[in-house]
């Protein structure tokens, strides 16, 4: 399946969208508020793709071929001609109206409409629409281009038509997907990763042990590839904040409540590896 595609928000999660989507054969057109966001958003796509050509798993005819399938604009009507649209903007409901809102609009009849959200539930999202058995979550994972997992997100109304477009999509990009079939705040894998990442924050805040000996105790003792602060460091303190935040709203659990040092943390602009420190310093 390959097609037109429109993706709104050309940051981090946007920008890799596009590129794997590029890569697949699909014509896509990356959207942003701001010339200066899609030329980061550009950039990021080329020395990622510069990247594999020089891994050798890339051609650079692929390369070419890729960046060429690949136009920026500002003007949120260039989603009129999409078969798919993925929005990946701030992980705020208000953003995410606002964008819901003006593609229910401009869209064609039979476009799927898909969220990256990583915590919001898909029929929040989709109440703003006339449409909403067109809306479906696709939950991608960062970065993009190398990480295999979509999370295929049902919203209460979103019809199996729909969720098949969206699985065809995700599948012919590469990716293997897991479907989400009741639409709860933070589906199966934020909901897992946050429980986990807020229980080593409390560790890691009240002294128990230091950042380093928490993640060596997840790797070494769980066999995970990451421990949970170095994690949340690759998320971002903000974004993870913020998708925590979303699903204590939404469940009222406790365990999902953000510690203050991630509060403490985003106040302080220690981001993770995009602001150079989070509980790890990079260069």
């Amino acid at each position: 399946m390959v097609g037109r595609l429109t993706v709104v928000g050309a940051g981090l999660m946007g920008s890799g969208i596009a590129q794997v989507s590029a890569a697949a054969g699909w014509d896509v057109t990356l959207r942003d508020v701001s010339d200066e966001a899609l030329s980061r958003g550009r950039s990021a796509i080329e020395k990622s793709l510069a990247r594999f050509v020089d891994k050798g798993t890339l051609q650079e005819g692929q390369r070419d071929a890729a960046l060429a399938r690949i136009t920026t604009t500002t003007d949120v009507e260039a989603a009129a001609s999409a078969d798919i649209v993925v929005e990946a903007v701030f992980e705020s409901l208000e953003a995410k109206h606002d964008v819901f809102g003006q593609l229910d609009r401009i869209c064609a009849d039979d476009a799927i409409l898909a969220t990256n959200t990583s915590a919001i539930p898909i029929t929040k999202i989709a109440a703003v629409t006339g449409r909403p058995e067109a809306v479906v979550g696709t939950h991608f994972f960062s970065p993009v281009p190398i990480m295999k997992l979509c999370e295929l997100v049902r919203g209460h109304k979103t019809s199996d038509e729909t969720l098949q477009g969206a699985r065809s999509f995700a599948e012919g990009v590469g990716k293997t997907c897991i479907v989400v079939n009741r639409d709860v705040a933070g589906f199966v894998t934020t909901r897992l990763v946050s429980a986990l990442v807020m229980e080593a924050v409390r560790l890691h805040e009240s002294g128990v042990a230091s950042a380093e000996d928490i993640d060596t105790a997840c790797r070494l003792g769980f066999g995970h590839a990451m421990g949970p602060l170095a994690t949340a460091d690759l998320t971002g303190i903000d974004i993870l904040r913020n998708a925590t935040a979303n699903i204590f709203a939404e469940c009222a659990d406790p365990k999902f409540f953000p510690p203050e040092e991630l509060a403490r943390m985003v106040d302080a602009g220690d981001l993770g590896r995009k602001s150079g420190r989070g509980f790890f310093s990079y260069d």
